[in-house]
């Protein structure tokens, strides 16, 4: 089907019936993964016809981004909720980062194969890729202006929040997808808040 065939939904039931393919699409994809899903299926699990999905989306991949836009806040972005719903300071630093890492590893919906897909097609997808770089620098400024707001003014503070926030993106993928049971990762954890307290202390 042509793009200029597809149709933005102007009622109710029409928007409903949208975004519940968008939901159990993406829901689809993270557990099965993108490539193992496919049209049919997410039609049938939105309790649609596979002609309905084609008149609101191209194909799954404009299903994927729309449940990667929907979604990102609470299962590739959780942190900042924790950090704009806390009152961040030097005493409770520790507590909040532990906290924004239970949430992320809680949060993460993604099957080990569905985000193993979705971090490739950040490779090859400009869309995908554009849309995860841009929100990394949207939490990282917004994670800087609640620390400065806060009264945390380090040096490099933009730096510091970036690397901290990729420290804890690694820690969570490690402890919910790549469990090498060599590790012991309470003691990981511990080490990831220190060196990030220590970061942003300094």
């Amino acid at each position: 089907m042509a793009e200029n065939e597809i149709r933005e939904p102007v009622q109710k039931r029409s928007i409903e019936k949208k975004e519940k393919i968008i939901k159990h699409g993406f829901e689809l994809i993270c557990e099965k993964g993108y490539y193992n899903t496919n049209t049919a299926e997410i039609a049938k699990s939105a309790g649609v016809s596979t002609g309905i999905v084609y008149q609101y989306f191209n194909d799954k991949h404009d299903i994927l981004i729309e449940g990667i836009k929907k979604y990102a806040s609470r299962i590739f972005f959780p942190m900042l909720h924790i950090a704009k719903d806390t009152n961040i300071n030097p005493d409770n630093l520790e507590m909040v980062l532990k906290e924004m890492i239970d949430n992320f590893i809680k949060s993460h919906l993604l099957s080990k194969e569905a985000h193993s897909e979705i971090t490739a097609m950040t490779h090859t997808d400009e869309q995908i890729a554009d849309f995860f770089k841009n929100n990394e620098i949207y939490m990282t400024n917004s994670v800087v202006e609640i620390l400065l707001n806060s009264g945390f003014n380090p040096e490099n503070i933009h730096e510091k929040v970036h690397l901290s926030i990729i420290l804890i993106d690694n820690l969570c993928h490690e402890i919910v997808y790549h469990k090498h049971e060599e590790m012991n990762y309470e003691t990981m954890t511990n080490l990831v808040i220190n060196t990030i307290v220590n970061l942003i202390n300094s």
